[in-house]
């Protein structure tokens, strides 16, 4: 396991688990766009606990990698599904916030192999 490889997987998952705790308070900044995209205010905590989730998981994946990879799959997945989100409400000026939240898990995922 390389340092890198750590060092990318723990910034990813403060990232991922900084925008779980985001949707979990309603922080503003994040509440108003989700609304306007059309994301009903339901499913809100289920997507701040696969966020959560994912980032546990990525950091469990440096003890046990399935785990990691698993994790980072599913928060490729979450992510690509925001940017269709986004990109559906045609909120093209907001598509770099989901990629921005996207590349260091790709990465992390791409260190890994």
């Amino acid at each position: 396991m390389s340092t890198a490889y750590v060092i990318v997987t723990l910034f990813a998952a403060a990232f991922v688990a900084f925008s779980a705790v985001s949707v979990f308070t309603r922080a503003k900044w994040v509440v108003e766009p989700i609304t306007s995209y059309g994301v009903p205010e339901a499913w809100w905590p289920w997507l701040g606990a696969a966020k959560a989730a994912g980032a546990a998981g990525l950091v469990v994946g440096l003890f046990w990698p399935p785990i990691g990879i698993a994790a980072a799959i599913g928060l490729v997945l979450y992510f690509l599904g925001a940017v269709v989100t986004v990109a559906r409400a045609r909120s093209y000026g907001h598509l770099v916030f989901p990629v921005i939240y996207l590349a260091p898990v790709v990465a992390s995922l791409a260190l890994l192999s």
